[in-house]
């Protein structure tokens, strides 16, 4: 019989108002990978952070049991020094800084008065080729890629000795590829004895990579599933565990489609690098959107999907800008300003909810009325009860899970956050919605919020640009699909005609060597 590595026990966890975790009761084996899933607020990462020391001992009650010994950590370097390691959804590097560097900070190799160099670059390449990372650890973080990055953080916890791994939403961010490389890097860990906790909700990936699942519904374990069946267990029968029902459609129908004439256009449509103004990041760009139309625009990381969609919301990425915009067949001259973005009713929402589209510290009132501040002013004062009611109205509409507007965005799970998001932009009563990643890092019972919320924007006659990396979200919530590859537009088809298949064939087909 495996040995019990991990053991937690009536973890309970408040926080005020709220019983984020009630009793909530987890075993790891040795050697396994466990999966952790839940949907948003469930509780997965408050667990983890108590488990970890970022919730000390003495903020919750229970026991944590680590190879045998109750313990009681103080901090995170505690449950370091036992091997306990923990790599965030949000990657903990600073940019300016170079790989070595970021790899021992805080854990410098030398002696109290002097780092020793020599010794730690030579370590982190050493962990670097343990994760399969060609890269010279003297480069800055800043030059290297998302997927790259995620790699960086891996090894740095190998360079904690770590024995027990924890990795929160570890692809959230990467590209498929990618994402496939870093879960088989995880099962050649585990063939080397090493102990992973993996919180995703990517549910295909937890059926590739774990031993056993767990899922946590509203801050309690509902059960552990075996997955070491000759047949991985099914997303449904994980689905079913999260929700406490059976999903049988992930996508909603959208009824009576009425798609008008087209509203915004794109001709020709160039933008350079910031950084490198002799690279083109959207080359030579034409599409359009009609009245009541979901669009979705689909294309591997670094496609220039982002960069498009910045770059048409008052040229807020980029340089030596050409090309036309047009809003009901006429031109736009849009200045290089958001503001006048927001005049002519466009509305970004961006894939970086907690970098640039939200104030974490602010509450969801302030949130929801950032982008049309003035509707609710007079003579430059913000009226409080105006301000008050405009969020409360859209916490009803879009059913945001919170006691109160008055609660702070920061305190909220990602899901909510993405409704507060959209209700900021929605507030401003933008005619051309683009949702930029609109449903990354949350649960499958939010996403399909999210695409009922979609649904109602395109219902409203609204034009809806739908960014995504999911293939499978673009197939089943667009109307028509582009496909952009290195900056260009490789392909258009209507869904109803497109496939996985012929979408990534077109992708390949158009790459600048093919």
């Amino acid at each position: 019989m495996a040995k019990i590595l991990l053991e937690m026990r009536n973890i309970t966890k408040t926080f005020p108002g709220v019983k984020a975790l009630d009793n909530v009761n987890l075993q790891v084996e040795e050697g396994e990978i466990h999966a952790l899933v839940g949907e948003n607020g469930a509780g997965k990462s408050t667990l983890m952070n108590v488990l970890s020391g970022i919730y000390p001992h003495g903020t919750y009650e229970g026991d944590i049991v680590y190879n045998g010994q109750v313990c009681k950590f103080s901090n995170i370097k505690d449950s370091e020094k036992l091997g306990i390691v923990i790599i965030h959804q949000e990657l903990a590097l600073v940019p300016e800084m170079t790989i070595g560097e970021n790899m021992y900070l805080g854990n410098e190799r030398g002696h109290k008065f002097a780092i020793d160099w020599n010794t730690t670059y030579a370590e982190a390449d050493k962990y670097l080729k343990m994760v399969n990372l060609e890269e010279n650890s003297k480069v800055q973080v800043k030059t290297i890629g998302t997927g790259k990055q995620q790699l960086v953080e891996i090894a740095k916890a190998l360079a904690k000795q770590a024995k027990l791994l924890i990795l929160d939403e570890p692809t959230s961010s990467l590209n498929e590829e990618d994402s496939r490389a870093l879960l088989d890097l995880m099962l050649g860990f585990k063939k080397q004895g090493m102990t992973m906790i993996i919180i995703s909700h990517k549910l295909n990936e937890v059926a590739y990579v774990a031993d056993k699942i767990t899922v946590i519904r509203d801050g309690t374990t509902i059960e552990t599933i075996d997955n070491r069946g000759p047949e991985p267990v099914s997303e449904e029968r994980i689905i079913k565990g999260m929700v406490g029902r059976e999903m049988t459609n992930r996508f909603p129908r959208r009824e009576g489609v009425k798609i008008g004439d087209i509203m915004m256009e794109v001709d020709h449509w160039t933008v350079h690098h910031p950084l490198y103004p002799e690279r083109k990041v959207v080359d030579d760009v034409s599409i359009n959107v009609r009245k009541g139309e979901v669009v979705g625009i689909y294309g591997l990381m670094g496609a220039g999907r982002t960069e498009l969609g910045m770059s048409i919301f008052g040229q807020s990425y980029g340089v030596n800008f050409s090309g036309e915009l047009k809003i009901d067949g006429k031109p736009v001259k849009m200045k290089k300003s958001v503001t006048d973005a927001i005049k002519h009713r466009i509305a970004y929402v961006t894939e970086d909810r907690k970098g640039n589209g939200l104030i974490l510290s602010q509450s969801i009132k302030v949130n929801t009325s950032l982008a049309n501040l003035s509707s609710l002013a007079k003579m430059g004062v913000i009226d409080q009860d105006k301000e008050y009611a405009v969020a409360e109205e859209y916490r009803d509409k879009l059913r945001t899970k919170t006691p109160s507007v008055e609660q702070l965005v920061g305190n909220l799970s990602g899901g909510n956050q993405q409704k507060v998001l959209l209700a900021k932009w929605m507030f401003a009563e933008p005619d051309i919605m683009i949702l930029d990643e609109p449903t990354r890092g949350i649960d499958v019972g939010a996403k399909y919020e999210i695409y009922c919320i979609i649904n109602d924007l395109a219902a409203q006659g609204k034009c809806v640009i739908m960014i995504s990396s999911e293939l499978p979200e673009v197939l089943g919530m667009s109307d028509r699909i582009y496909i952009m590859n290195e900056g260009r537009m490789v392909g258009e088809m209507k869904a109803s005609e497109a496939t996985q298949e012929n979408i990534m064939a077109l992708i390949l087909q158009s790459g600048r060597g093919a």
